[in-house]
């Protein structure tokens, strides 16, 4: 069976409410959280975007649940020798419950030092170089590396988990999904699509954990919900690659003029339908996955957690 996760939006919300957000899904019966990773949100309406490494801090103090980026970018922004440390050093406060879930990113979060934005295989190609120097410096011992994209001379990690942290990759077409079957402790994607499931077990994945996640919006007037969805995130109905080339906020604002409320209507889960969020969430265990988590949008959480803890939970984890 699987686990039911809760994923906190840093796009939406600032670190006390983060916080508050994981302590209710923590007594609502969650199993575990994700966190978003960003340094814009995807519009000005969402509003937030704290540093997630001082967010995961004051989770480990605040929760038990286990942890994961989904997913952080290791390439442009940030040097992966930099995402090493805090990694490991999330790990240690977590008391191992921490996994790092990584992508190839988005031109809104990493072009901001005005570095070039490379194509996909480009990206691909410096994920796997990052992840190379990550798993070496998670041993604790010393790492030099001059490759391709990265150098690294003489870096130690001496505040290092007793196990080396996993690194979960996301992917949401064949080459990333390939990528994450070789090198991937396990696999991230946001869709039920049980071909690339299928693709990542057999690839080399095997057993391996598969998390998915999805976003919904509670609410008692589901024409509300839907007005709620379609103000704060019309950009994730935006198709093929613009949500990893569009370089700021602005430019997403301007693509989602083309999402209209019907579009949301027809495909985002809102409202207070039990059977509706069900069969969303089950979705993901059918085709499946291992770990799946759920967002809500919007400002009710605690409607949504008590929502949950009563009536959803319940037909989800039942044998």
């Amino acid at each position: 069976m699987p686990e039911y996760g809760y994923f906190l939006s840093c796009e939406e919300f600032g670190p006390a409410d983060l916080i508050e957000q994981a302590r209710m899904a923590e007594q609502a019966g969650f199993r575990a959280l994700w966190i978003s990773d960003h340094y814009h949100p995807w519009n000005d309406a969402q509003g937030q975007s704290p540093f997630v490494w001082s967010v995961l801090g004051a989770l480990s103090e605040a929760v038990s649940l286990p942890v994961e980026t989904a997913v952080t970018c290791p390439t442009v922004r940030t040097h992966p020798a930099v995402i090493a440390q805090a990694a490991a050093t999330t790990a240690v406060m977590t008391e191992g419950r921490f996994r790092l879930g990584v992508g190839s990113g988005e031109a809104l979060n990493e072009h901001i030092l005005g570095h070039v934005w490379p194509p996909a295989s480009v990206r691909l190609e410096m994920l796997e170089e990052s992840i190379q120097i990550m798993r070496r410096l998670f041993t604790g011992e010393e790492v030099s590396h001059h490759g391709t994209h990265y150098t690294v001379e003489n870096a130690r990690l001496y505040t290092v988990p007793d196990e080396p942290v996993p690194i979960d990759i996301s992917g949401f077409g064949p080459a990333a999904t390939a990528l994450a079957a070789r090198v991937g402790d396990g696999y991230i994607t946001m869709m039920p699509d049980e071909s690339m499931v299928e693709q990542f077990r057999k690839g080399g994945g095997g057993a391996k954990l598969v998390s998915g996640g999805t976003k919904v919006c509670y609410g008692t007037d589901r024409d509300e919900a839907i007005r709620t969805v379609h103000r704060l995130w019309a950009n994730q109905f935006l198709p093929g690659e613009l949500a990893q080339v569009l370089p700021s906020p602005s430019h997403f604002e301007q693509a989602q003029t083309l999402v209209t409320e019907d579009m949301v209507r027809d495909k985002a889960v809102c409202g207070d339908d039990v059977d509706e969020h069900v069969a969303a969430l089950s979705a993901f265990a059918d085709a499946g996955f291992d770990r799946i988590y759920v967002n809500q949008i919007g400002p009710d959480q605690r409607g949504f957690f008590d929502f949950y803890r009563t009536k959803v939970l319940p037909q989800l984890t039942q044998d």
